[in-house]
């Protein structure tokens, strides 16, 4: 895991920080809207429906707007037509980094990331070059002072959990996409309260960076999530805690 969970919960807290300035509403509005697209309007038998509805009242997304932007993906109301592409390349100290990306102008948003990346130390790569180092998982940490080790790990694996590792001052709890409700509901029927409840690329090793490389790292990775039409980085570094933590402290 080597610190994914602790950046990914600063991530999460920055987000709904975010959300003042309704970057984040754009994003999940983009989300529900595909997700609609795709899976039709009814979050019950659409699995990405219901999880990015719960993302949007997660981040105190207005009811109506969650609404409207289903109905703009079933075509019931007017919308802007999204296309999703996975975007890919190497970030300073050859770090992976892959993107999860919705727009409406393919083109445009290539030329864009391509030019991040650069500016960023890094360089946009080829399709393929490295989305086989991420797995597609359900993660779910708790921190430590919220429940026994023990305790944790019976519960998440008796709901279908597939791992429990400590993570820094954290349980992280790794599951398959079709088990994540289920673990994610018996977590919270047992009263445990979680930091992070998402569904998210896990890479599958790590490549620790330091120093001024690591800086540069975690600005590319900055600025690749304040891209508009970027839904999700995931990357494979491994950075000191203490820069974690003093990215988390701003």
């Amino acid at each position: 895991m080597s610190g994914h969970s602790k950046w990914a919960g600063i991530k999460h807290k920055k987000a709904l920080v975010d959300s003042k300035r309704g970057k984040l509403f754009s994003k999940l509005i983009r989300e529900v809207t595909v997700a609609a697209k795709q899976g039709g309007g009814n979050p019950e038998a659409n699995p990405r429906l219901r999880a990015s509805i719960q993302a949007a009242r997660d981040a105190n997304m207005p009811s109506d707007k969650i609404e409207r932007a289903i109905k703009k993906g079933t075509g019931e109301l007017p919308g802007t037509h999204y296309e999703e592409m996975i975007m890919e390349g190497y970030g300073p100290g050859g770090v992976a980094v892959m993107l999860e990306v919705m727009t409406d102008n393919r083109n445009r948003t290539a030329s864009e990331i391509k030019h991040v990346f650069s500016k960023g130390g890094g360089h946009l790569g080829e399709s393929g070059c490295v989305a086989w180092l991420f797995h597609k998982k359900g993660l779910i940490t708790v921190s430590e002072d919220k429940s026994s080790e023990d305790r944790l790990l019976e519960i998440s694996l008796e709901a279908g959990a597939e791992d429990l590792k400590k993570d820094g001052d954290a349980f992280a709890i790794t599951s398959s996409v079709n088990s994540f409700q289920k673990v994610k509901e018996a977590i919270a029927k047992a009263n445990i309260e979680y930091n992070l409840a998402e569904i998210t690329m896990l890479p599958q090793n790590t490549v620790k960076v330091e120093g001024k490389a690591a800086d540069q790292v975690l600005r590319l990775v900055e600025m690749l999530e304040e891209h508009d039409d970027v839904q999700h980085v995931y990357a494979n570094f491994d950075v000191p805690d203490e820069m974690l933590e003093k990215i988390g402290a701003q």
